[in-house]
């Protein structure tokens, strides 16, 4: 397999050519539990299924709990199991980025994530989840100060937390860093500030009781109209908070997540990732903060290693659009969630590395009205030039509405630098434009799941040469226009 790196705000193969990665989430978010050591869904099977539908690229998430049940002791049985999945993946051509995963710190906190060793709550009691998963992060004391004491990097039998953790990533590198498959490794899922992150959820809440009232932008008589509504009241109104406004609200938290940024995570990302760097010089991912899903600026610096800034980072932004995993998703709205995005592009531009979207999606009612808004996500990343993995597999996930828009040609390695791609779902026609500086004996592949009608090089017919799910082209040095058909 190529090996793959950052080449400024792209990602490159060891051919000089411009990679795009079409992915999926398979994530564990289970703690230890002896004998049980099995990569849940990911055999053979599986990983050939996931070929079949175009996909190139697997977000692999595991928990600190899984991995360390003890200070200082590794699972290694699920270690192994790790490392026969990779190789599956490298059998089939597919490639995986490392995840350590954690949501409210840990299952003790209501979540998963971190061992319970390393959950110091001071004696603080962890109440029942009551509405909502996520509600921890917004008032859950318990959740706060696990993470508080992550951050001051408090010891347990003398050894600082972020110590344990940087030496669990330094052993799971050294275990599986070496695979071919293998491109990076996700230092951590959707870091939480702590304690400021209850702050954060308190301003956003005033921001927004303010908007409605106050701001020019929202139309009253609209929201009080759709309050009415007896099917999908809150989410009818939602639809009616544009971005402009949306994150006017969100505002207000900016230099609470600025200061978490710079002066917290930003840190503990260069400390892990020095560890990382004594045994592996793939691609270290680096996510934002929880709050900057909702389009909070993310402040962090780019990795350095021994003070250095490190050659081969990539940002993994997360977004959603607030009628993520509910009845009213099919309400997402386009402009929203785009903003959001268009927030982490400037991101992008600020830290100047590639992006692979780390999580994004996730799925609606048993209809196809939210498709469109899934459509329209795709759309941004083919205009930004946006790797992605999807949220997330779940059982059935190959046969669910989603593969409607989901299963799509792509390019998936470049001659020379992309133009532009798209993929038109209605004439199932892909185009992709590129520029090819040297004449190359490298191919340009696009991936593809469907079977391929026609191809056009530069306006003139080409023959068709596809095998696994890949259609192969030749260029020489120039501008290059090319035309799929798939049926």
């Amino acid at each position: 397999m190529d090996k793959i790196r950052a080449f400024r705000q792209i990602l490159v193969d060891d051919k000089g050519r411009e990679r795009i990665f079409h992915g999926v989430n398979f994530c564990d978010k289970s703690d230890y539990t002896p004998g049980e050591q099995i990569v849940p869904d990911l055999d053979e099977a599986m990983i050939q299924k996931i070929a079949a539908n175009g996909v190139n690229l697997i977000r692999l998430g595991f928990t600190w709990a899984k991995l360390e049940p003890k200070p200082n002791e590794y699972n290694n049985a699920y270690i192994d199991a790790l490392e026969k999945v990779l190789d599956l993946f490298e059998k089939y051509n597919i490639y995986a980025f490392l995840d350590m995963h954690q949501d409210l710190y840990s299952s003790v906190t209501n979540s998963d994530g971190a061992p319970e060793w390393a959950v110091l709550l001071d004696g603080v009691k962890v109440k029942p989840t009551r509405f909502v998963w996520a509600e921890g992060y917004f008032w859950g004391k318990a959740c706060h100060t696990a993470f508080d004491n992550f951050w001051a990097n408090r010891k347990v039998n003398g050894k600082g937390l972020q110590d344990y953790y940087a030496d669990c990533w330094s052993y799971v590198v050294k275990k599986l860093g070496n695979k071919p498959a293998v491109i990076g490794f996700d230092v951590m899922n959707e870091p939480f500030p702590g304690t400021p992150g209850g702050k954060v959820f308190k301003k956003i809440v005033v921001g927004a009781i303010k908007t409605v009232l106050f701001d020019k932008d929202v139309k009253k008589t609209d929201l009080i109209k759709e309050l009415f509504d007896k099917e999908d009241p809150i989410g009818k109104v939602l639809t009616h908070i544009e971005y402009p406004p949306f994150r006017r609200i969100t505002k207000s938290a900016d230099e609470l997540i600025r200061n978490f940024d710079t002066q917290v995570y930003g840190p503990f990302v260069s400390k892990v990732a020095t560890k990382i760097r004594e045994d592996s010089d793939k691609l270290i991912f680096m996510e934002n903060c929880y709050y900057s899903n909702l389009g909070i600026p993310f402040s962090a610096p780019p990795i350095t290693v021994n003070g250095k800034r490190d050659d081969n980072q990539i940002f993994a932004p997360h977004a959603y659009d607030l009628m993520v995993d509910t009845a009213s998703y099919k309400l997402a709205h386009n402009g929203r969630v785009g903003g959001i995005f268009a927030e982490h592009k400037r991101s992008q531009e600020r830290l100047g590395v590639p992006v692979i979207v780390g999580e994004w999606g996730s799925f609606g009612d048993e209809t196809d009205d939210w498709l469109p808004h899934i459509q329209h996500l795709f759309e941004v990343f083919e205009g930004y030039k946006w790797s992605h993995t999807y949220w997330a597999y779940i059982p059935g996930f190959f046969e669910n509405r989603l593969m409607k828009v989901f299963r799509r040609p792509y390019p998936k390695a470049v001659a020379g630098s992309i133009d532009n791609y798209h993929y038109d779902l209605v004439t199932k026609t892909f185009t992709l434009n590129f520029t090819q500086e040297s004449d190359s004996c490298s191919e340009t592949i696009i991936g593809t799941p469907f079977d391929v009608l026609s191809v056009t090089v530069d306006g003139t017919d080409y023959p068709i040469d596809c095998k696994n799910y890949e259609l192969f082209i030749s260029t020489t040095a120039g501008k290059h226009s090319v035309t799929v058909k798939v049926k």
